[in-house]
């Protein structure tokens, strides 16, 4: 018996005579992402900012609009709430609390605002009890040490996957691979940008995780460009590029599905603790399968690629190899 087969073999997408179109679309969606995030910025979380965050769990339905006036009043600089999953779960953050020259006080400025933050609660649920879930505290210096670690982390993996894909293949598949890679981490980026989702380590573990999917689709469409670049001698690029990539859709769109079903189930029921970093998985996923397919080879064709590298050790006439290919 034979599979069920998603996409039928002998498909003949014309995905090189598109590649224009695709070109347009990519700048725009880059030009769109470095534009909202130097015009909005990112909602940065406390891992970066420094700050105090507290998750509570209320007796009852709280009225969010009362609670942050009254929070506001508390002159702790500006404190945010929002529901964290369920309409009694919220989250709220206050900025670092700075140290008064004449602060006299055992207990740090913060865990006096926190105190203050306690007791304002308290009153406003008029003495029930308030589950305290969490506090955490990241200091300004450590934030800004994540942040720009943070950086690094991904500087760092583009270039080393820079590397592997120059020493695997050649120079020119490297420079496409991360022009692919680039465009999917700008574009997630600037999805939260436009989303105003908090952006945190986590969400910078996901675009690492982003750039490690797309390049494992990359480098399956690279390596078929490679092996028909040597069975194909006098084929035409466009042609040839058009052909490899037909031949790894299946497997690539296979990939891609299979792994949104389980972030999609991760998205529904793995609570809002997660739900930042799935979200960008999934948003990056979708942008990975394209770019790999859309971007990453269509720009091979501007790199003068020299087929003479590609030679090997493979001597089969083009008759033969298309036999092969045929009956693999």
């Amino acid at each position: 018996m034979r599979g069920i087969r998603f996409v039928p073999e002998d498909i003949n997408i014309n995905f090189v005579g598109l590649r224009k179109l695709a070109y347009v679309f990519s700048l725009c969606v880059v030009l769109f992402s470095v534009g909202l995030i130097m015009q909005r910025g990112l909602n940065l979380g406390i891992d970066f900012t420094g700050g105090t965050m507290i998750e509570i769990k209320t007796p009852e339905k709280p009225n969010i609009e009362a609670l942050r006036m009254a929070l506001n009043d508390l002159d702790l600089g500006a404190i945010s709430i929002q529901e964290f999953g369920q309409s009694d779960d919220l989250l709220i953050r206050m900025p670092e609390q700075k140290t008064p020259a004449d602060w006299n006080r055992d207990e740090s400025p913060n865990q006096f605002a926190i105190g203050l933050v306690q007791e304002t609660l308290n009153e406003a649920f008029e003495g029930q009890k308030v589950d305290y879930r969490r506090v955490e505290f990241v200091g300004p210096q450590v934030g800004e040490e994540l942040k720009l670690q943070g950086l690094y982390a991904i500087l760092f993996s583009l270039g080393g996957i820079m590397l592997y894909i120059w020493f695997r293949f050649e120079w020119q598949f490297g420079v496409a691979a991360i022009i692919a890679l680039a465009h999917d981490a700008i574009a997630t980026i600037g999805l939260f940008a436009f989303t105003q989702m908090e952006f945190n380590l986590s969400t910078v573990a996901a675009i690492l995780m982003i750039a490690g999917y797309s390049i494992n689709d990359t480098v399956v469409v690279f390596d078929r460009i490679r092996e028909n670049l040597r069975k194909y001698k006098k084929k035409p690029l466009p042609e040839l590029f058009n052909f490899s990539v037909n031949q790894t859709l299946s497997r690539t769109l296979m990939t891609s599905l299979t792994t949104l079903l389980a972030l999609v189930a991760l998205y529904v029921f793995g609570g809002e603790v997660i739900r930042g970093f799935v979200y960008a998985l999934i948003f990056g996923i979708v942008i990975g399968t394209y770019s790999s397919i859309f971007v990453a080879s269509p720009i091979l064709l501007f790199m003068n690629i020299n087929r003479g590298a590609m030679d090997g050790s493979s001597k089969k006439d083009e008759g033969d190899a298309s036999a092969v290919i045929e009956g693999a």
